[in-house]
């Protein structure tokens, strides 16, 4: 456990990049955190998920996500604000049977619930409103 905690958060001993996330007249989103797939590396801040493929998610200039939660495939909007605030909503998805429905649950869970994010090098990390760990992500190449 102490092992996936430090992985997770060894990222965060550096300063994190500002992220520009306005949105400017064109309605379009800006930032390093945009453009990018990101795979899930943790759920919480320690435990790895076994899934049929690897859930992850894109988020485009328009505001729209897409991706999968290691099963079925989601789509969404995306707001980002101030402070690395960071919101998903209208998700929706496919409900094809998995072998692990809960773990992609778990998945969709922590973009319902993300509600900040810190972005260091190649991972992503959400906290939940109450400055909780949800998970972490790590930047596809």
């Amino acid at each position: 456990m102490g092992m996936g905690l430090a992985l997770l958060l060894s990222a965060c001993g550096s300063t994190p990049q500002q992220e520009r996330t306005d949105v400017p007249q064109g309605g379009t989103l800006s930032g390093p955190v945009v453009e990018q797939r990101w795979n899930l590396l943790l759920v919480g801040t320690d435990e790895r998920l076994s899934m049929p493929e690897t859930p992850f998610f894109r988020i485009g200039r328009d505001g729209k996500v897409n991706g999968s939660d290691g099963c079925n495939q989601f789509t969404g909007k995306v707001s980002l604000g101030e402070s690395q605030r960071i919101s998903f909503s209208e998700l929706a998805s496919t409900r094809m049977a998995c072998p692990n429905m809960e773990g992609a649950k778990r998945v969709t869970d922590m973009l319902d619930n993300a509600y900040r994010y810190l972005i260091d090098h190649d991972r992503l990390v959400f906290f939940g409103p109450d400055s909780r760990v949800l998970g972490g992500w790590r930047e596809a190449n």
